[in-house]
């Protein structure tokens, strides 16, 4: 077997560098975050005499959009592993590796990159399970309140609207009560676009987005949320009733 004369150049080719200015060089790797296809892209940054290699928090960010858990246990204990084996470390949701020597930068690309893979991985690996329990415990809250005010609700319900966004549950009434079981941030953005769109047509609809905590979607996004839903809640069984009860009155 002969290798080819131009494997140098292919493995290469794998590989975009953008010049973004302002000493900052994008580096678009082939390392794909799991599941998703997107290519985990590193950014190296000229700072005084240092220079930083980091991953913009991009993982962190996609992490909790696919539901994941960033300050779980099994990431907690996979970052005091990264300690010793890695020149690289979790800052402020960032994965960053800083050095004063220029040949070390290209295999620090490649270890934010492995890193970057690894953190999207253990954070979002029991997403699917803890978001269906989550929901389950919704959806006994829901199915008693609805029974206790001889009220009618549905499941997974195709909302009205452009997009083919859905609802959760839906409780029957004059003014419907839409219910979110926000697992994810980029499920509670959903709940944002859904108030936006009742209030722009003029449909009635109360828009709650329920998650199981504030950390579980961002405190931020949690805080910010309330503001563009009728009501954005951290998931408290007898509160909640309370909210669907009021709500409906």
């Amino acid at each position: 077997m002969v290798f080819n004369k131009n494997l140098k150049q292919q493995i290469c080719s794998l590989f975009e560098v953008h010049d973004d200015g302002h000493g900052v060089q994008r580096v678009v790797t082939p390392l794909e975050y799991p599941m998703t296809g997107d290519r985990i892209v590193v950014r190296v940054r000229e700072r005084g005499h240092e220079i930083s290699i980091d991953e913009n928090g991009d993982t962190a960010l996609y992490a909790s959009m696919a539901g994941g858990d960033v300050d779980s246990d099994a990431v907690n204990r996979w970052l005091e592993d990264l300690k010793v084996s890695s020149a690289v470390s979790l800052e402020e949701d960032t994965l960053k590796a800083t050095t004063q020597h220029a040949e070390l930068v290209a295999p620090y690309i490649f270890r934010v990159a492995e890193a970057a893979q690894q953190l999207f991985a253990i954070s979002t690996s029991r997403t699917t399970r803890h978001a269906n329990d989550f929901k389950q415990r919704v959806a006994a809250v829901i199915a008693d309140t609805a029974a206790s005010l001889a009220l009618n609700y549905a499941e997974d319900v195709e909302l009205p609207m452009a997009g083919g966004l859905t609802a959760d549950f839906v409780i029957e009434a004059n003014r419907p009560l839409i219910v979110i079981a926000a697992t994810s941030l980029t499920r509670l953005l959903e709940a944002e676009i859904i108030h936006m769109q009742y209030k722009l047509s003029n449909r009635p609809g109360f828009v709650v987005a329920v998650a199981e905590s504030q950390a579980a979607v961002g405190k931020k996004q949690f805080e910010r949320a309330n503001y563009y839903t009728d009501k954005t809640v951290s998931f408290s069984p007898h509160d909640f009733r309370q909210l669907i009860t009021a709500s409906l009155h």
